[in-house]
């Protein structure tokens, strides 16, 4: 029994040496090897920061109102997050303008993800193409091409109801000179977001469109990148064109003056010049031509037919099979909320019936007038739920989510001003709340050595375990979740203090308990151990939950101490059950603690110890007869008066 107590008790050891060791490890890591560093990021009342003030953009009359300014404010706060930002500020000032404060020196991805235009729009797709044949994307299938720039494509179906397999169609004629797909661009796909087992039978087959086994291994062909793409006719594009808007229903008319104008448009557009896309003019209700985000492929899109606001959530990982477990597929799941979710039913309707005319079947995600993602409609979608497949990697599906999560801001800003703010506090305000922590430190050290004695070093040594480990998470977390450290956190740190010193207390004394009801000092710490984790437990639940409630409900400053608050309570239960607890275990072996010298705390004499006939002979201490002195630092047995 006392060889497994002492196994269990150095495995709990050798435990927290390992947590100590990797935490370590992964903060020099981060440290060499990233951008991380050895010491806690601080928050903009500690460090300063950069303040940005962004005004509305406006076209014509329109009018902005606070409701519009107030969503604005959370979409941006919710991007700012998403990019690894922690404790900014973000206001209204003015009732119209957005002033937004970044701790430390945000990076050019932060500030671009606040700074730019933000409207996220669904468009269908007209006409696609390479405009620059400098940069040609992979192709995830086949996909050869005429000279004519109309091309025969491959690529894999995955639409709900119908096996896997190549589906090869031939483009639907169009004017010679139009181009209708990016040559040796395969797009990406929406399907149902839950895709039910693949049927034996084959599905039924479109007039365009055959079905066939997948390959087992096919090489996908890459199109030569210098080869040139087909001449733009403005004539062709227009008829195209106007072609799509007909079909949405618009007059004849008037939509072969928007395919005129918009044509023009296409093709003096060069994507390859940067700025080029800001030359836009982005009327929802009008026809646009743009720019991919690859800087290559260029579109004509139609009038908006979605809005960014209707997306519920997107979130991005490997698509489940029919198991339900997860495939080697990464996908981006897209939900609607209500008022989208009959509008996406239309869409992919009429996009479905286009399958085999590319990109007639096409929806694009248009990002501050730029296409992130036009993915095929493989599937009609009726409940608001799809999924997003193609050539993604996690962090590019990652990316897309996050984009169309957080890219949809009521209307447009731009950036006023731009300014370097100096700490609201300081460091001699942090080095006052060090202090103040420092003092509340050895207030605990001096009553714990008061109190417990030699037992109060445990209490010291498992504070520094505990601020150890606290160090190195903060530190951690600032790298790899952008964490910043604020006064409030600090502030959370210093009541953690009392938080974990409060559990060595409740152990001690359920130990002193134990002993002073005459049960041996090595049953004593097991007993004492078993009722004290019920009540430590239950005390740090109580602060975990307070933490979490203050957290999701509290603004931003409180909620970095909430956030320190439930991090060291977690590191409290780690340490009183890793360190604490062993290190009393072998500690009550010795002959120091076990003898109950005088020193140790565990003196049975001073803590008032009765005779307990039930354990009479079992103790490693014993209780001195009557009228014979203990030699201090002994640990004899007294005859017939053993004693916990």
């Amino acid at each position: 029994m006392a060889s497994s107590t002492k196994r269990s008790a150095r495995k709990g050891l050798l435990a927290l040496l390992a947590i100590v060791l990797g935490l370590a490890a992964l903060a020099g890591g981060l440290a060499t090897w990233s951008e991380g560093s050895l010491a806690p990021r601080l928050g903009l009342d500690l460090e300063g920061g950069t303040e940005m003030v962004l005004e509305p953009v406006l076209v014509g009359s329109t009018q902005v109102s606070p409701g519009q300014i107030d969503q604005a404010v959370d979409i941006i706060r919710q991007r700012i997050d998403a990019n690894g930002v922690s404790e900014s500020e973000i206001s209204m000032q003015g009732g119209r303008n957005i002033v937004v404060s970044i701790p430390g020196q945000p990076t050019k991805d932060q500030l671009d993800a606040i700074r730019k235009p933000s409207q996220l729009r669904f468009r269908a797709v007209f006409v696609q193409a390479i405009s620059s044949p400098a940069v040609v994307p992979q192709p995830s299938g086949t996909a050869t091409g005429t000279s004519t720039g109309t091309p025969t494509g491959t690529a894999t179906a995955t639409a709900t109801g119908a096996p896997t397999g190549t589906a090869t169609g031939t483009p639907a004629p169009t004017s010679t000179g139009a181009p209708t797909a990016a040559k040796g661009v395969v797009p990406q796909a929406f399907v149902a977001a839950t895709t039910p087992p693949t049927p034996t039978a084959t599905a039924p087959a479109k007039p365009t469109t055959t079905s066939a086994p997948a390959p087992a291994t096919t090489a996908p062909t890459v199109p030569p990148a210098a080869e040139a793409p087909a001449k733009e006719d403005p004539a062709a594009v227009a008829a195209q064109v106007s072609k799509g808007l007909t079909g949405l229903g618009w007059d004849q008319a008037k939509a072969n003056t928007a395919a005129t104008t918009v044509a023009q448009q296409y093709v003096a557009l060069d994507c390859a010049v940067p700025g080029s896309v800001d030359k836009v003019l982005d009327d929802p209700a009008l026809p646009i031509a743009t720019c991919g985000d690859d800087r290559a492929t260029k579109y004509v899109l139609g009038p908006v037919e979605i809005d960014g606001s209707e997306i519920a959530d997107a979130t991005s990982g490997f698509q489940p099979g029919p198991n339900g477990a997860p495939t080697s597929i990464v996908e981006v799941a897209l939900s609607f909320k209500d008022a989208g979710k009959k509008k996406f039913a239309d869409v992919t309707r009429r996009l479905y019936a286009q399958q085999g005319n590319p990109p007639l079947d096409q929806f694009a995600v248009v990002l501050d007038k730029t296409v992130i993602t036009a993915p095929q409609a493989r599937a009609v979608i009726t409940d608001g739920r799809a999924s997003i497949t193609g050539s993604f990697t996690v962090d590019s599906a990652k990316q897309l989510a996050q984009q169309l999560k957080f890219g949809a801001l009521p209307l447009s800003f731009r950036l006023q001003t731009q300014d370097d703010i100096t700490p609201q506090l300081g460091q001699e305000q942090l080095a006052l709340g060090l202090l103040a922590g420092a003092i509340g430190l050895l207030l605990v050290v001096v009553y714990s050595l008061l109190q417990y004695r030699a037992l109060g070093l445990v209490t010291v040594a498992s504070l520094v375990v505990a601020a150890s480990i606290s160090y190195l998470a903060v530190t951690i977390l600032g790298t790899t979740h952008g964490f910043r450290l604020t006064m409030a956190g600090v502030t959370g740190l210093i009541v953690a203090i009392g938080v974990t010193a409060d559990s060595f207390i409740v152990y001690f004394e359920r130990i002193r308990d134990e002993v002073r009801d005459g049960r041996p000092l090595v049953a004593a710490v097991e007993t004492g151990w078993k009722r004290a984790r019920r009540t430590i437990l239950a005390a740090d639940a109580v602060n975990f939950i307070a933490a979490v409630v203050l957290y999701l409900l509290a603004s931003s400053n409180v909620r970095g101490f909430a956030f320190t608050l439930g991090l060291t309570t977690v590191i409290d239960l780690v340490v009183v059950m890793l360190f604490t607890h062993p290190t009393v275990q072998l500690l009550a072996r010795t002959t120091f603690f076990g003898g109950g010298h005088r020193w140790s705390g565990l003196d049975p004499e001073r803590l008032g110890a009765k005779e307990s006939p039930r354990y009479r002979g079992r103790g490693q201490f014993g209780v001195p007869a009557a009228g014979t002195a203990r030699t201090a630092g002994a640990a004899p047995i007294a005859e017939g008066k053993a004693h916990a």
